[in-house]
């Protein structure tokens, strides 16, 4: 059977994981490296694709509660949805899952643009509204994934482009210069270890209902990753710097479940050399971690051992 669609590519969160339920900034980029697309093709493993056909299955049962509650309120083809999954379609993905840089968002992204008949078009320019009809759609789909979810990873990863989060309605394409060659670098760390989201964000939920937390967050945690964003799109490296410090900080003393224990020295080292900073790249858990320097080089040789990637030189 000919497949008729096109890949979704993985996504990186720069900015903005946890707060942005908080209504903080957030700075999300596309991160080409990975893809996944829906297909009947058969050059993959049965078991593999036995799984991610499961996986849609209960994405669509949950989809069609949905629409039944009155919740999801677009125009679905969970006919057509259906009989392709009983014809055994499944999700083809390079996209490491529980690394936290989308895999479940480009799923997501793939299922809308395949069955939702009244889809917002990638054809399109996209608008204010259009964005923030996306979010919220897709937003409900991938809860079926996480629990809850913002939104915003399946809406990266279906747009293609580079998002500034304002606040919960207020997101907009923004340009983002990913460089080649330099001296410093944003990279990521490859811990090794896949993780769930769900349970993760639980816990942080949960955590939020204390007063104490919510103010940590209010007044500590949303102000650094503003400034760390408006430092970051204006090219302030100094400053940048000078609220990652803050951030990373933030996130060890307050995220402790979020970080592998494996790399709490790592994480400390750099917190206390200022020659690199951590953070969490996505749920944390596992996965991916983010990383800030200003001399690679030297970085690279204080982490030698670990699987270091760059997403862009600074």
């Amino acid at each position: 059977m000919a497949d008729t669609q096109a890949s979704f590519h993985s996504k990186v969160l720069l900015f903005g994981e946890y707060s942005i339920i908080q209504d903080s900034m957030g700075l999300t980029v596309p991160y080409e490296i990975f893809k996944g697309t829906l297909t009947f093709a058969d050059n993959i493993g049965e078991e593999y694709k036995t799984v991610s056909n499961s996986h849609l299955k209960g994405l669509l049962e949950y989809i069609q509660k949905e629409i039944e509650a009155g919740v999801l309120k677009f125009d679905f083809d969970t006919e057509t949805f259906k009989n392709d999954i009983e014809k055994g379609i499944y999700f083809q993905s390079s996209i490491p899952q529980g690394f936290g840089i989308g895999s479940s968002g480009a799923l997501i992204a793939a299922v809308y643009s395949r069955y939702v008949k009244d889809k917002v078009s990638l054809e399109d320019t996209p608008t204010k509204d259009s964005i923030s009809r996306l979010k919220t759609e897709m937003g409900i789909m991938e809860s079926y994934f996480h629990g809850k979810s913002s939104g915003v990873d399946p809406l990266i990863c279906y747009l293609n482009l580079p998002l500034l989060i304002k606040g919960k309605d207020d997101i907009e394409p923004v340009k983002v210069a990913m460089k080649r060659d330099g001296k410093g670098a944003i990279f990521l760390i490859d811990t090794g270890i896949a993780r769930k989201a769900e349970p993760l964000v639980k816990y942080y939920m949960e955590q939020m209902e204390q007063p104490t937390y919510r103010e940590f967050v209010d007044k500590q945690l949303k102000p650094f990753v503003n400034n760390c964003i408006q430092a970051f799109l204006e090219g302030d490296t100094e400053t940048l710097f000078g609220y990652l410090h803050k951030l990373s900080q933030f996130q060890f003393q307050h995220f402790k479940p979020m970080i592998p224990k494996l790399f709490n020295k790592h994480w400390e080292k750099g917190l206390k050399s200022g020659d690199y900073y951590l953070k969490l790249c996505g749920a944390g858990g596992g996965g991916f971690i983010l990383g800030f320097t200003k001399n690679f080089q030297k970085t690279q040789s204080q982490l030698k051992g670990q699987k270091l990637e760059v997403l862009s030189y600074i």
